[in-house]
């Protein structure tokens, strides 16, 4: 299996660090979308989106979108709880991630870190959804070590990826101390 990702990209290493925790063999070919490797020609034959990460499996077939891939990798795994219900908060947690946390902080993180705005510039809207997103989850980290029931899951894996680095959006972790200590929970979990 191959997992063409761009290592700065939370949406990338969370399949990365999905594989590895699994113990899934693959090569990870470094795919940079600020260098244009998403726009060849070979890549959108693979996929016509131009979007990474994409997982071209042995066979030849190609699946693309970050949580549908850590999802198809951890089937039948610990990191999906077996329970409906608790499985079925898992699942709440991928889609409020890529709906109401990654536009922002990591929307914030790329303009900031990569693109050399000032975090004073950001756009108030990212800046305040941004904040709410990160006090949410602080909440919720509040009382539990991780997100869905008493063990690790996908949830922790999406959420962690971009949360660990929204530093560099402008955000100040220290505002989040349940946050930080999840982090740090998750570095050690996944070796990062």
């Amino acid at each position: 299996m191959r997992v063409y990702g761009d290592s700065i990209s939370g949406n990338c290493l969370k399949v990365k660090w999905t594989a590895d925790l699994l113990g899934i063999r693959h090569e990870w070919i470094e795919t940079s979308v600020l260098e244009g490797a998403t726009r060849t020609p070979e890549f959108l034959a693979m996929n016509p989106a131009g979007q990474v990460p994409l997982v071209r499996y042995d066979d030849g077939r190609t699946l693309a979108q970050s949580n549908a891939i850590i999802l198809s990798l951890a089937e039948g795994s610990a990191l999906i709880p077996t329970d409906a219900y608790q499985r079925a908060k898992m699942l709440e947690w991928l889609f409020w991630e890529q709906y109401s946390h990654e536009p922002y902080v990591a929307v914030a993180r790329f303009q900031v870190h990569y693109l050399g705005k000032a975090a004073a510039e950001l756009e108030p809207r990212i800046v305040e959804r941004g904040k709410g997103a990160l006090k949410l989850l602080d909440e919720q980290l509040t009382e539990r070590s991780f997100l869905v029931g008493d063990a690790l899951s996908l949830a922790d894996i999406a959420l962690v990826a971009y949360t660990r680095v929204a530093h560099q959006g402008g955000f100040d972790l220290g505002d989040y101390p349940a946050v930080q200590r999840w982090i740090a929970r998750m570095e050690e979990a996944l070796g990062i």
